[in-house]
């Protein structure tokens, strides 16, 4: 127990220059496809025969079929019905980014949404994913969201300048915000662990159950905030697609 807090955000290397990092987000993303695949026709080829069978799913089918409501209906209304077509992009971005965050609460897993390089580079590629589509679409009218509608002439400069350093700084958010939530909840399991470790060590086991208790109770709730936070980072990701397929 003489390691320190930080060691379990050590990216190390496991074999032939796969490092655990790596290695983790490999797993997830096979897994990401077969549950988005499962989701995407499951789903909704259960609810297209439903709609004109009225067949009776079963339970998987049925929590398959919600999951494919709610996300469909979350792009269409973050898009004004214009992003339907993306529905497969966030439904596996959430599969993925809230795989990594419930399996890093599992022992010996690293948890890579807990790297601010991993997140950021993740939302970076989204911002620049998004800012491509926008300029296909509307080519170099899309610039004009740098300068608000209504604003005056001379005040053009300024403004975009604002607003070139917010449209960047919605990448830098959306990965810090998911890393720094996933990082501080995994420094309160290293600390609780070190104190019921001390307590058992040093003979005073009726002690220890404090900070075991408040361990189980603590990673009820980390498995909601990592649910909970990739729900937020698809849903504002949802926002900067209507951005782009929209100007406002």
């Amino acid at each position: 127990m003489n390691a320190s807090f930080f060691d379990q955000f050590n990216v190390v290397n496991i074999f032939g220059g796969v490092t655990n990092s790596s290695f983790i987000m490999l797993l997830l993303t096979s897994f990401t496809l077969i549950i988005s695949y499962s989701i995407y026709v499951v789903a909704g080829g259960g609810l297209a025969v439903k709609a004109g069978h009225h067949m009776v799913p079963s339970r998987t089918q049925s929590i398959q079929e919600i999951v494919y409501t709610h996300f469909l209906g979350l792009i269409q209304d973050s898009t004004d019905g214009l992003g339907a077509c993306y529905f497969t992009f966030i439904i596996s971005l959430f599969v993925f980014v809230a795989g990594l965050n419930v399996l890093g609460l599992f022992p010996y897993v690293f948890t890579p949404t807990a790297h601010v390089l991993i997140t950021c580079g993740l939302s970076f590629s989204i911002i620049i994913g998004v800012t491509t589509l926008g300029i296909i679409r509307f080519r170099g009218d899309y610039l004009s969201i740098m300068m608000p509608s209504g604003a005056p002439l001379y005040l053009a400069p300024l403004l975009v300048i604002i607003e070139t350093i917010s449209y960047i700084s919605r990448a830098i958010s959306l990965g810090v915000r998911l890393a720094a939530n996933l990082s501080a909840g995994h420094l309160l399991f290293a600390i609780l662990a070190s104190f019921s470790y001390m307590a058992i060590k040093g003979g005073m086991l009726v002690f220890s159950l404090v900070p075991l208790t408040v361990m189980i109770l603590i990673t009820l709730l980390e498995i909601a905030v990592g649910l909970i936070q990739a729900y937020v980072f698809c849903l504002l990701t949802s926002i900067y697609i209507s951005g782009a397929l929209s100007l406002h």
